[in-house]
């Protein structure tokens, strides 16, 4: 199977986990999932994040994702938004960022300094590609 974008992969497979009560779910690795992942986990929206290696006929390296819940069976992502796409790339400067959803959701940015959330890219001053919003 080719995944043309593996962002919003991994965006879609936290938000149908969390939706169908999963505790963890899997997803294929890269350098960039796994920054993702991290932001995720450091803002509450991921519980655990950890990366595995299956063994087998070809030896898989995957990231185990733990999804976090609110009340019981209410995950924590309710929604997210793919905003920079391979075909079409979203760029922002630091002075255009603005809280998602009155400050309830959460932007993660490619900036120069890495992987930022809205908040962090205003403090440090910087712009960068619009990766998601997640609320």
């Amino acid at each position: 199977m080719v995944i043309t974008d593996p962002i919003a992969d991994i965006l879609v497979r936290i938000k149908n986990g969390g939706h169908a009560g999963k505790t963890v779910i899997y997803v294929p690795f890269s350098d960039m999932k796994l920054r993702l992942s991290n932001v995720l986990l450091k803002e509450g929206y991921v519980t655990s994040v950890v990366r595995k290696l299956k063994k087998g006929k070809r030896d898989e390296r995957l990231i185990e994702i733990g999804i976090a819940y609110d009340a019981p069976r209410v995950p924590r992502v309710r929604g997210m938004e793919r905003v920079s796409r391979p075909s079409r790339r979203v760029y922002i400067g630091s002075k255009e960022i603005r809280p998602v959803l009155q400050g309830h959701g959460l932007m993660i940015l490619s900036t120069p300094k890495g992987l930022l959330t809205d908040t962090e890219a205003r403090k440090e001053h910087v712009g960068g590609e619009v990766i998601c919003k997640i609320w």
